[in-house]
Protein backbone atom coordinates (compact mmCIF):
# COMPACT_ATOMS: atom_id res chain seq x y z
CA UNK A 1 0.00 0.00 0.00
CA UNK A 2 1.28 3.02 -1.14
CA UNK A 3 -0.27 4.88 2.28
CA UNK A 4 2.44 2.51 4.32
CA UNK A 5 4.94 3.38 1.95
CA UNK A 6 4.21 6.78 2.78
CA UNK A 7 3.98 6.65 6.47
CA UNK A 8 7.32 4.39 6.55
CA UNK A 9 9.51 7.25 5.11
CA UNK A 10 7.73 9.80 7.65
CA UNK A 11 8.39 7.74 10.63
CA UNK A 12 11.75 6.61 9.73
CA UNK A 13 12.67 10.03 8.63
CA UNK A 14 11.70 11.83 11.80
CA UNK A 15 12.68 9.10 14.24
CA UNK A 16 16.33 9.73 12.70
CA UNK A 17 16.45 13.17 13.06
CA UNK A 18 15.16 13.37 16.84
CA UNK A 19 17.64 10.15 17.38
CA UNK A 20 20.48 11.69 16.07
CA UNK A 21 20.01 15.78 16.82
CA UNK A 22 19.94 15.01 20.44
CA UNK A 23 23.13 15.13 22.13
CA UNK A 24 24.76 12.01 23.95
CA UNK A 25 24.42 12.28 27.92
CA UNK A 26 20.57 13.55 27.02
CA UNK A 27 17.27 11.94 27.76
CA UNK A 28 15.53 10.94 24.19
CA UNK A 29 12.47 13.36 25.29
CA UNK A 30 14.00 16.38 27.02
CA UNK A 31 14.71 18.11 23.61
CA UNK A 32 11.91 20.06 21.41
CA UNK A 33 8.93 18.52 21.49
CA UNK A 34 6.85 17.01 24.11
CA UNK A 35 6.64 13.65 25.87
CA UNK A 36 3.46 12.30 24.19
CA UNK A 37 4.90 13.36 20.64
CA UNK A 38 7.50 10.96 21.37
CA UNK A 39 5.37 8.24 22.18
CA UNK A 40 2.68 8.87 19.89
CA UNK A 41 5.72 8.92 16.76
CA UNK A 42 7.09 5.64 18.82
CA UNK A 43 3.84 3.39 18.22
CA UNK A 44 3.13 4.40 15.05
CA UNK A 45 6.74 4.12 14.11
CA UNK A 46 6.41 0.17 15.68
CA UNK A 47 2.72 -0.68 13.63
CA UNK A 48 4.10 0.87 10.61
CA UNK A 49 7.00 -1.81 10.86
CA UNK A 50 4.89 -4.44 11.30
CA UNK A 51 2.27 -3.88 9.34
CA UNK A 52 4.95 -3.20 6.16
CA UNK A 53 5.99 -7.07 6.86
CA UNK A 54 2.55 -7.80 6.54
CA UNK A 55 1.98 -5.76 3.23
CA UNK A 56 4.45 -5.24 0.43
CA UNK A 57 4.61 -2.16 -1.37
CA UNK A 58 3.54 -2.94 -5.02
CA UNK A 59 4.53 -5.98 -6.66
CA UNK A 60 7.49 -7.38 -4.62
CA UNK A 61 8.88 -10.23 -2.98
CA UNK A 62 6.70 -10.70 0.22
CA UNK A 63 8.78 -9.76 2.75
CA UNK A 64 11.83 -9.50 1.27
CA UNK A 65 10.83 -5.72 -0.26
CA UNK A 66 10.22 -4.00 2.66
CA UNK A 67 12.58 -5.87 5.57
CA UNK A 68 14.94 -2.98 5.81
CA UNK A 69 12.47 -0.37 6.09
CA UNK A 70 10.53 -2.65 8.38
CA UNK A 71 13.00 -3.61 10.79
CA UNK A 72 14.41 0.11 11.15
CA UNK A 73 10.61 1.51 11.84
CA UNK A 74 10.39 -1.32 14.51
CA UNK A 75 13.82 -0.20 16.08
CA UNK A 76 12.98 3.33 16.04
CA UNK A 77 9.52 2.64 17.79
CA UNK A 78 11.54 0.81 20.20
CA UNK A 79 14.09 3.49 20.85
CA UNK A 80 11.52 6.32 21.51
CA UNK A 81 9.21 4.39 23.98
CA UNK A 82 11.89 2.89 25.65
CA UNK A 83 13.48 6.86 25.66
CA UNK A 84 9.53 8.05 27.37
CA UNK A 85 10.10 4.43 29.76
CA UNK A 86 13.43 5.58 30.92
CA UNK A 87 12.48 9.12 31.57
CA UNK A 88 8.88 8.45 33.67
CA UNK A 89 9.57 5.33 34.98
CA UNK A 90 9.67 6.14 38.79
CA UNK A 91 10.49 2.13 39.88
CA UNK A 92 13.51 1.10 40.28
CA UNK A 93 15.39 -1.75 38.82
CA UNK A 94 16.21 -3.51 42.01
CA UNK A 95 12.49 -3.69 43.08
CA UNK A 96 10.56 -5.08 40.13
CA UNK A 97 12.59 -7.50 37.91
CA UNK A 98 10.58 -7.03 34.77
CA UNK A 99 11.83 -3.19 35.39
CA UNK A 100 15.06 -4.22 35.47
CA UNK A 101 15.14 -6.45 32.94
CA UNK A 102 13.45 -3.37 30.43
CA UNK A 103 15.82 -0.89 31.62
CA UNK A 104 19.19 -3.13 30.71
CA UNK A 105 17.62 -3.23 27.03
CA UNK A 106 16.72 0.37 27.18
CA UNK A 107 19.87 1.49 28.10
CA UNK A 108 21.87 -1.21 25.03
CA UNK A 109 19.33 0.51 22.72
CA UNK A 110 19.73 3.84 23.92
CA UNK A 111 23.58 3.87 24.08
CA UNK A 112 23.84 3.94 19.64
CA UNK A 113 21.39 6.37 19.39
CA UNK A 114 22.98 8.82 16.96
CA UNK A 115 24.29 5.48 14.63
CA UNK A 116 21.15 4.18 14.50
CA UNK A 117 19.56 8.03 13.78
CA UNK A 118 22.10 8.19 11.02
CA UNK A 119 20.92 4.65 9.77
CA UNK A 120 17.12 5.89 10.32
CA UNK A 121 17.54 8.78 7.82
CA UNK A 122 19.72 6.99 5.11
CA UNK A 123 16.89 3.97 5.31
CA UNK A 124 14.34 6.54 4.67
CA UNK A 125 16.15 8.66 1.70
CA UNK A 126 16.99 5.20 0.50
CA UNK A 127 13.40 3.74 0.36
CA UNK A 128 12.57 7.01 -1.17
CA UNK A 129 14.63 7.14 -3.98
CA UNK A 130 14.48 3.43 -4.83
CA UNK A 131 11.22 2.13 -4.43
CA UNK A 132 11.46 -0.72 -6.52
CA UNK A 133 14.49 -2.25 -5.14
CA UNK A 134 14.31 -5.66 -3.66
CA UNK A 135 15.41 -5.17 -0.25
CA UNK A 136 13.83 -1.81 0.18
Amino acid sequence: MIQLYFLSILCNGISGYLLFSGNEGESINSQKFSPVFYLVLGILSAVTGVLKLLSPTMDKIFILGDLIPAAAGIISGLMLIFGIYRRISPVASSEVSVSGSLDNIALNLLAFKKPIGISLLAVAVIHFLFPQALFL
